[in-house]
């Protein structure tokens, strides 16, 4: 019964392709070194990618995202066919409208229950005024806060 905005990570993987889901376990550690968390079940397909690679993204989404934060929940199709993004610094790719961008250095990982805790350093964040966030609470997609 937390509301949280929602976020798509993204990186490459070894092969250089995009990958990418829908996260809303994602919240500031540090202002000084710049550090951010995400949490991702440890039986997910991605897990490999995200554990040996060294940079990944943290798109925020914003209210009107609602369809591509459930196109990168989804299971068995191109989550990245005809979603307009373009390279991070580090190639993750940066998804188009969304509120506020982090691109992350894979700092160091924490295994705790069925999850695997990421901390990113952040070597850059870019944010869009005037956009709203896309928030999640009891199982729900909201566009504004709910009542």
């Amino acid at each position: 019964m937390f509301a949280t905005g929602v976020t798509i990570v993204t990186a490459r993987n070894a092969a250089g392709e995009f990958i990418g889901l829908t996260a809303n376990s994602f919240n500031s550690v540090s202002l000084e070194p710049p550090l951010v968390l995400w949490s991702l079940s440890r039986a997910a397909a991605s897990m490999p990618a995200f554990a040996n690679g060294s940079h990944y993204a943290i798109n925020v989404l914003a209210a009107d995202q609602k369809a591509l934060a459930e196109r990168f929940a989804a299971r068995g199709i191109d989550r990245f066919a005809g979603v307009e993004h373009h390279p991070g610094i580090s190639g993750a790719p940066l998804l188009a409208g969304a509120v506020a961008t982090f691109e992350c250095f894979n700092r160091s990982r924490y295994d705790e229950g069925d999850h695997v805790i990421f901390v990113g350093e952040v070597e850059r964040c870019q944010h869009q005024e005037g956009l709203s966030p896309l928030l999640y609470h009891g199982g729900r997609f909201y566009t504004e806060h709910p009542l």
